[in-house]
């Protein structure tokens, strides 16, 4: 009888050691070896868009068409004014959009930063 209260007891102890354990886990947070970067502002890197109208729609068909025809030239000096960063965070479904369309407003408007 004593061997199996120690027993009991022993078993106790381990699974108590494992879930405390496993609870202090997940309250430490993750380990990043990347620095943290700045957050993105959304709403600041669709602002620029959203003041020319049709550009936002200009741009969700180009999207989904694959062709830049429907981008106008308001619409590509918006776009250009877009910080580099905010990129794949508008487009994150589709990174190869914004390089291709910055390289067809540069053919569009000359001369765009």
């Amino acid at each position: 009888m004593e061997h199996t209260s120690r027993a009991l007891v022993l078993v106790v102890v381990l699974c108590l050691a494992v879930l405390i354990t496993q609870g202090a886990a997940h309250d430490q947070p993750p380990r990043s070896e990347s620095p943290p970067s700045y957050p993105i502002d959304l709403e600041k890197c669709w602002s620029s868009l959203f003041n020319v109208h049709g550009c936002v729609l200009e741009l969700f068909q180009s999207v989904f068409s694959g062709k830049f025809g429907h981008v106008g030239t308001a619409c590509c000096k918006a776009f250009s004014t877009i910080d580099a960063n905010c990129w794949p965070h508008m487009f994150p479904l589709n990174p190869f959009f914004p390089p291709l369309l910055k390289d067809n407003c540069a053919n569009l408007v000359p001369n765009l930063p």
